[in-house]
């Protein structure tokens, strides 16, 4: 089997409510971008990236000129097994982790329907029917977050991340947190994310103000180090996300005794290939993992939701319905929420079929 061609689009996806976090970054309408890799054995696969502006070093418009670098390497490769095309990418394009990932999942996506067998089949093997999900709540009045929460919790959500630091104002944050603990009550688990936007001091002011209340803290600040400052002068539990990007990073995060949990993007560490790679990192760490990407619809949430079925589910701590956040869905079976949890599907690789009617013509065409 041979790749024959490469495609690409631009697919401005648009969240239902604006979307608030700290330090100034706002989700809106957020450019994603959705390539297909097809066969000369008539096999389609699809990937998905969808960085938010300003988030992490990552932009939509650099795939397109990535893919363009890797075409010599990718056109005529067999695409039977990722992580061995991967490997000869990272050689001729070295770094660009967040422009490779969508090419990573369409591999992974090819084989899978060569094999005749759904993504999870070939990541470890089914391990849940179906995984918790969260509830990423905007970072708005502390009583409209507590309405939002509720509301989730009637859907059957138990996990609620509570966006801080958009107001810059640490006393409201405490609020945002008290008030959603006290509107989903004892047992649900409740968190805190400041997406690396407070100083180490607002960060312990806020945590003290709330460490009567089962609470999580999520990478308050830039820096694994000042990550973990927070952790120890609040003595509340601590997740990672931005810093955590790669075998080094997670290993400082243990080390230091910050990374109770944490986020595995695939567009952070470059698809579901070194994604994988650091899950089974995490497995041996002991740390919970929310298996995730930054931003997207169908296609990487059915990439996240494969990782995450196949994953020991005493260590996950969550998935992310990132489609079910935005508008237009790109696949008409690309998995839903259900009762608070969401299932990969079971068709071969990916196992969905994106709209050729909502994609229109792609944007490049590389042979």
């Amino acid at each position: 089997m041979k790749i024959t061609k490469l495609s690409l689009w631009h697919l401005p996806l648009t969240s239902h409510e604006p979307y608030y976090m700290a330090d100034g970054k706002t989700c809106d309408t957020v450019e994603s971008v959705i390539i297909s890799v097809t066969t000369d054995a008539g096999i389609t696969g699809w990937g998905e990236v969808c960085p938010i502006p300003h988030y992490l070093p990552a932009y939509a418009r650099g795939v397109a000129p990535a893919l363009n670098e890797l075409a010599p390497i990718i056109l005529g490769a067999d695409p039977i097994g990722p992580e061995a095309v991967m490997a000869r990418a990272q050689d001729w394009l070295q770094g660009h982790v967040y422009a490779k990932s969508a090419l990573d999942i369409a591999l992974w996506d090819i084989t899978g329907q060569a094999a005749d067998l759904p993504l999870y089949a070939l990541l470890g093997g089914r391990r849940s029917k179906d995984m918790p999900l969260y509830h990423s709540i905007t970072c708005i009045a502390p009583e409209d977050m507590a309405r939002i929460a509720a509301d989730a919790q009637g859907e059957g959500i138990t996990q609620f991340q509570v966006k801080l630091g958009a107001d810059a104002n640490w006393e409201a944050d405490a609020a945002r947190l008290r008030l959603v603990r006290e509107a989903v009550g004892d047992g649900p688990l409740v968190y805190g994310d400041w997406n690396c936007g407070a100083t180490s001091l607002d960060a312990i002011r806020i945590g003290r103000a709330v460490r009567d209340l089962d609470i999580m803290l999520e990478q308050p600040c830039k820096t694994i180090e000042d990550c973990a400052r927070v952790k120890a002068s609040t003595q509340l539990p601590m997740k990672l996300d931005e810093a955590a990007k790669d075998t080094a990073s997670l290993l400082k995060g243990h080390a230091l005794g910050a990374m109770d949990a944490v986020a595995l993007k695939l567009s952070k560490f470059g698809g579901l290939s070194e994604t994988r790679k650091a899950r089974d990192l995490c497995l041996y760490l002991g740390a919970k993992m929310c298996i995730e990407d930054t931003w997207g619809s169908d296609i990487t949430t059915a990439a996240l939701s494969h990782l995450g079925a196949a994953t020991d589910p005493r260590q996950v701590l969550n998935v992310c319905d990132l489609s079910g956040y935005v508008v237009p869905h790109v696949a008409p079976d690309g998995p839903l929420r259900k009762n608070g949890r969401l299932a990969p599907p079971d068709a071969p690789g990916l196992g969905i079929s994106p709209d050729p009617d909502i994609l229109g013509a792609p944007d490049l065409v590389l042979e």
